[in-house]
């Protein structure tokens, strides 16, 4: 005799069969809602700005490894710190070779002085170097000789008119005028400090020397050495960079070779009515208690290239306790500085061509990413993404680096 149907039983596997199907059906939906959602290109950028906020933060991977790695750890950072004194030895020593060559850079700078002051003119076996002009040169050679006769006629006409100031004027250029205000303005490190009102006073800077210390404290001395002229009375202008070579000792690990860690300038003895750095402004003044009004004039700070010689100071004690606007004048400074001193004076005929800006130029594109695949296809906006967000394809990933 067979068992008669469990009733219940068969109601249970049908509500179980009817749950599950629901849930097959709600979890049909959230993937169609995740797949519309995914195609919209405002969620992808948000997502994809999610991503990149994640990328560098710290996994907790080297927290949760065992004490004996740790230690492990511990024995490599020791070598490490080992590492760092050993570079600064070795920047000690390049410091070291530099005062041994200064005697030999400073020969062949004052040679450079002799001809941009026009003490010398420079021989025919010093002016043997090629240019690209050359070829110019030789193509207009045959014109010149052609019209030679034409112009010699027209200059002695002109003489006998008294009209030989153009050619009085060219033959008065002495030296290389303007040099170094040429370099300033190449530079837009340097054109920044610039000022209108300084360039009258920067014609008659004649040279920028680098003195190496060889005594404590370490580091270097710009000099800006002037000829006599109408806005002062000294005939060099000072800035002195004290350097550290060891390692900080609160943060030994963020050593990247010597560091400047302080600078001082010097007094600018102006002639009166001539200081560039100060300007006059007029301000009104209010009685309180009988409510009259005056005109007073304030001296204040002027932006000048001058203000070079006049740093903030830096303060003494822990540099968190510096404030973050003297903080950022005094690295533009250390910057500026460090600057003058490797690469403006030693090549400075290539800043005054331009010659050392475009290489400068040359070196950033290198860095650049190169150009993706295509790239320089013609442009197809329907198969855009960004233009038509149902064009298939995929975000921009985060690379971690």
């Amino acid at each position: 005799m067979s068992e008669p149907d469990n009733p219940s039983s068969d109601a249970v596997e049908e509500v179980e069969e009817e749950d599950h199907a629901e849930e097959i059906g709600e979890g049909g939906d959230s993937q169609a809602i995740a797949n519309q959602l995914m195609k919209n290109p405002g969620v992808l950028a948000a997502l994809q700005d999610k991503l990149c906020s994640i990328v560098g933060s710290p996994s907790g991977y080297i927290q949760s490894l065992p004490k004996e790695v740790k230690r492990r750890i511990k024995a490599l950072k020791k070598l490490q710190n080992e590492v760092i004194n050993v570079e600064a030895e070795f920047y000690k020593e390049v410091n070291a070779l530099e005062l041994k060559y200064a005697p030999k850079y400073s020969q062949l700078f004052e040679k450079r002085k002799e001809i941009l002051t026009a003490s010398r003119e420079p021989t025919d076996e010093e002016c043997d170097w090629p240019s690209e002009e050359e070829e110019d040169d030789e193509k207009d050679e045959e014109g010149k000789i052609t019209g030679e006769l034409k112009d010699k006629l027209c200059i002695e006409g002109a003489k006998e008119a008294g009209g030989d100031s153009e050619e009085k004027k060219q033959e008065d250029v002495k030296g290389i005028p303007s040099f170094w205000l040429t370099i300033f303005k190449n530079v837009d490190m340097l054109s920044e400090m610039v000022q209108e009102h300084d360039e009258p006073i920067l014609t008659h800077l004649q040279d920028i020397k680098v003195i190496i210390h060889d005594k404590d404290p370490v580091g270097f001395t710009l000099e800006f050495h002037f000829e006599p002229n109408e806005y002062f009375t000294d005939p060099v202008l000072i800035k002195h960079y004290e350097m550290r070579y060891e390692p900080d000792p609160q943060d030994p690990f963020s050593y990247e070779g010597p560091e400047i860690i302080k600078c001082t300038g010097c007094n600018i003895n102006w002639i009166k009515g001539k200081n560039v750095t100060v300007k006059q402004i007029k301000k009104k003044q209010k009685h309180k208690g009988r409510g009259l009004t005056r005109t007073v004039t304030k001296q204040v700070q002027a932006d000048s290239f001058f203000n070079f010689f006049n740093p903030p100071a830096v303060p003494e004690g822990s540099e968190s306790e510096m404030d973050e606007e003297v903080e950022a004048l005094l690295g533009a400074d250390f910057e500026i500085g460090h600057f003058i001193r490797e690469r403006i004076v030693p090549r400075a005929v290539l800043f005054f061509t331009g010659e050392a800006i475009d290489n400068d130029d040359y070196e950033d594109d290198e860095n650049e990413e190169s150009p993706s695949p295509g790239e320089d296809e013609e442009y197809d906006e329907e198969a855009d993404a960004d233009f038509n967000p149902d064009a298939q394809g995929k975000p921009n990933e985060c690379k971690q680096q």
